[in-house]
């Protein structure tokens, strides 16, 4: 906090200089960092996933109606690895001014320290959340070669089924994980690296089952080349309406994936307002509403302190699910 304070101090006395000294030779003082207004230039907005994902579009809808909000240009900077764990440090440790933010998936919160050691495992304390976005629901789907089209169907098929997910420490992996051992089907599970390899292989019937985000699985659902079997979510998607959720069919599987606009913790009162009404005004647009539902994303658009205590609660509710059900996902 010190460092901070004279880094302030000093800026306010460069700004107070050169507005001096633009006053005397005629010069407009009327720009931002002159006048130590938030924000001073161009608020980065980092990314810990490669271009072209799900959690990649929804930084890049939610920066063009931020920027527009602020007045500044928002850059999107991908830095992709360890499921955003490397791209939320970098960030986490940068000045807490408001001119550096991160866009949070809560798998790498809630699943993620599930699979890596704690000193690997990023927490919320060194944040400050501003605000959620958004609901991105996980969904079982099997290839129609399979003849499957219900966990009936899977539970009593005679059969041994491969289950593809999407990757280890994965909503994907958990989801199916808590299914698989709630309702006591064996079969042999399959990593991929991604949603689209694992939605090929149950598409060409290499896996029988695949669990996948809805917005990769629609088209195909859709097309009829796989068939939905269940859904994660706490409540029915509207996407999918007729398709059961894990809850209702008898299993404590509330699993989906979340996202979050987060900056380093300190930031003081002034930028954090201004900054959430940016992001309240990203997703007011029309242009944001309906990338939501191009994308099949359901809104879920609380406060920054509502993002902390859901997102703490699903960590320990994972564990403890994880833990009495006798599940690693650390792929060991």
């Amino acid at each position: 906090m010190k460092n901070r304070m004279t880094r302030r101090t000093l800026l306010s006395l460069s700004a107070a200089g050169a507005a001096l000294a633009l006053t005397a030779c005629g010069g407009n003082v009327g720009d931002s960092t002159a006048s130590g207004e938030f924000p001073s230039g161009p608020v980065t907005l980092t990314v810990g996933q490669a271009p072209g994902g799900s959690t990649d579009l929804i930084s890049r809808a939610a920066a063009e109606g931020m920027a527009e909000s602020l007045g500044v240009s928002m850059p999107v900077v991908n830095k992709p690895g360890a499921n955003g764990a490397l791209a939320t440090q970098e960030v986490a440790a940068l000045e807490a001014d408001g001119q550096n933010l991160i866009l949070l998936n809560a798998s790498l919160i809630t699943i993620t320290p599930l699979a890596v050691s704690e000193e690997e495992a990023v927490s919320l304390d060194d944040l400050d959340v501003l605000m959620g976005l958004s609901q991105d629901d996980y969904v079982m789907v099997a290839s129609t070669d399979s003849g499957v089209k219900s966990l009936e169907d899977i539970k009593n098929s005679d059969e041994k089924l491969s289950f593809g997910t999407t990757g280890v420490g994965t909503g994907s992996q958990l989801a199916q994980a808590l299914l698989l051992a709630q309702a006591d089907i064996a079969g042999t599970t399959v990593p991929f690296d991604s949603g689209s390899p694992a939605l090929t292989a149950v598409m060409g019937n290499q896996v029988q089952i695949s669990t996948i985000q809805l917005g990769e699985a629609k088209p195909q659902i859709d097309a009829g080349t796989v068939t939905p079997i269940v859904i994660f979510s706490k409540e029915r998607n509207e996407f999918l309406p007729d398709v059961p959720t894990a809850i209702e069919s008898g299993y404590e599987v509330p699993v989906s994936q979340y996202r979050a606009i987060a900056a380093p913790k300190g930031l003081d009162d002034e930028a954090k307002d201004t900054l959430v009404a940016s992001i309240k005004d990203a997703v007011g647009t029309d242009s944001y509403k309906s990338f939501n539902e191009q994308n099949m994303l359901t809104p879920h658009e609380i406060s920054g302190e509502e993002v902390v205590t859901e997102w703490n609660e699903l960590a320990a509710k994972y564990k403890d699910l994880t833990e009495e059900h006798g599940i690693s996902l650390a792929g060991k």
